[in-house]
């Protein structure tokens, strides 16, 4: 009778365990996937920004060619860009990309007192690259934020909070707009 409790207790113990690991194995892999979402997401606002930050030159180039003497506003163009491309954290690369967006409304300023400017294919077409381009910096910064808004949620609920400091989780930061100033779209209409 004692052997036979002893097999049962040993049973149920052994398949606590077996499920207690496989709800960590199950736990530990749909953390890594979100993760990893989370990096491409990452990885697509990357690449948005890369293509805002290519097509920038060709629009300053335009721009100089009908306002030269407004130097001061192509630098400020020029060093944000530099300064966009340049940042490394989720952080960094907030403020560098707030600062950008406002040195291209400065732009977009200059550019509105050129009616010939306005009227310009190349600018035009210009406008619309960069247009489509903010738009699709809009889309990913979302889903980035969404991504990680789910994994930070997995790490920081029961049983998470218990486990993710131990699997080496940690929460992933959102990429928020950082002034206020900077909640407005970049105006690219003439």
């Amino acid at each position: 009778m004692i052997n036979a409790m002893w097999s049962t207790l040993l049973a149920v113990l052994i398949v606590v365990i077996i499920l207690s690991g496989m709800g960590l194995v199950v736990f530990y892999n749909s953390t890594i996937k979100l993760r990893n979402l989370a990096r491409n997401a990452w990885a697509q606002i990357d690449v948005q920004l890369k293509r805002r930050s290519d097509l920038i030159p060709n629009l300053v180039e335009t721009v100089k060619g009908y306002a030269a003497h407004e130097k001061e506003t192509f630098e400020l163009v020029t060093r944000a860009r530099a300064e966009a491309l340049q940042a490394q954290s989720v952080e960094d690369r907030q403020q560098a990309e707030n600062a950008l967006s406002g040195a291209l409304k400065s732009l977009f300023a200059v550019a509105e007192a050129y009616p010939e400017l306005k009227a310009s294919e190349n600018f035009s077409q210009l406008q619309r690259d960069l247009a489509e381009t903010e738009n699709k910096i809009a889309y990913s910064r979302q889903f980035y934020n969404d991504t990680t808004m789910k994994f930070n949620t997995k790490i920081e609920a029961f049983p998470g909070v218990l486990l993710a400091g131990i699997m080496g989780f940690q929460a992933i930061p959102y990429f928020e707009v950082l002034e206020t100033s900077e909640r407005q779209a970049v105006q690219v209409r003439f």
